[in-house]
C-alpha cells in the first residue's frame, strides 16, 4: 500500500495565521495581556485578565505585537503569513496552545 506524502500549503496556512491574528478572541486577549498590561496601557479596570471582555481587548492586533510575544521582528510574522517563510512547528505549536485550535486547523496541504 503506498502512501501519498503531504506538503504544507505555506501561503495557504500563512492566510489562516493572519484571520486567526485578525477573529481570534483568544489571541487577542492573549496578545493583549502580555503586551498592554505589562506596559500599563491596557483598558480594563481590573488587574486579572481573566475577567477581561472584548469591551477592553483590541479588535485587531498588530503583526508588531503578535512578534513581540513570539520573540520575533514584525518582517518575520509577516513572512509567516505571506507564505515566504515556513513557520517552526515550535511556533506552531505555541499559535495553536495560545489561540486553542488543533494544529490540523491551521495547517493546509496541497491536494
Amino acid at each position: 500500500m503506498e502512501i501519498k506524502r503531504k506538503f504544507i500549503d505555506w501561503k495557504a496556512t500563512g492566510n489562516k495565521l493572519f484571520r486567526l491574528r485578525s477573529d481570534n478572541p483568544r489571541l487577542r486577549k492573549y496578545v493583549c495581556s502580555m503586551i498592554k498590561r505589562d506596559t500599563e496601557k491596557c483598558n480594563n479596570p481590573s488587574p486579572d485578565c481573566a475577567d477581561c471582555d472584548d469591551r477592553y481587548i483590541d479588535k485587531s492586533i498588530s503583526r508588531s505585537e503578535l512578534a513581540a510575544v513570539f520573540g520575533e521582528t514584525e518582517s518575520v510574522v509577516n513572512n509567516w503569513e505571506t507564505g515566504r517563510t515556513p513557520v517552526e512547528i515550535e511556533d506552531l505549536l505555541f499559535y495553536c496552545q495560545i489561540a486553542e485550535v488543533e494544529l490540523e486547523d491551521i495547517l493546509v496541504f496541497y491536494k
